[in-house]
């Protein structure tokens, strides 16, 4: 018999109580538990990235949080960036720019490409190579990939620079 541990998380805007087992892994909390099936189990190692999700802001690999550390904390997944129907500017940019072949991959690489974006809204070729490497693509070869993550930087920031001139007008 084991023993549970109770949780509060939110978790795409949504407070969740939960108990659960101390060794559970927080993606398959997401997954298993709570039907979150964008977040993907690819490696069980950390080395692949298909799990990323979002903890308070941050992009980690959820298959190496237990889902007892995310007590308390706020976790978007690929399903929480969408706004209802609109697409977020980078799910749309790797829809556009056809980055992605089977699939497997592209929720954890757009919620790294998020996470690099928040920290840097401008990011040479080079630094979203970089901030992509613990994410690994076995079929695209990565070159439309990093062309998504440019679109959606423009398009991100091009709103940013249009709400700033809204605001000082």
């Amino acid at each position: 018999m084991s023993s549970k541990v109770p949780i509060r998380l939110s978790v795409n805007g949504r407070v969740r109580e939960l108990d659960v087992e101390p060794r559970l892994l927080l993606v398959h909390l997401l997954r298993d538990q709570l039907g979150l099936t964008g977040t993907h189990v690819g490696c069980d190692t950390s080395n692949c990235g298909a799990c990323t999700v979002h903890l308070d802001g941050e992009a980690v690999k959820s298959c190496t949080v237990l889902a007892v550390q995310a007590d308390g904390t706020k976790v978007t997944t690929i399903e929480g960036l969408a706004h209802g129907d609109e697409l977020h500017p980078l799910q749309e940019a790797f829809w556009e720019d056809h980055a992605l072949q089977c699939g497997y991959c592209t929720p954890g690489m757009i919620m790294a490409a998020a996470d690099l974006l928040a920290r840097n809204p401008d990011p040479s070729e080079e630094e979203i190579r970089h901030g992509l490497e613990g994410n690994l693509c076995r079929c695209t070869g990565y070159h439309n990939i990093v062309k998504a993550v440019q679109d959606a930087a423009e398009v991100m920031h091009g709103s940013a620079v249009a709400d700033r001139q809204e605001v000082s007008v």
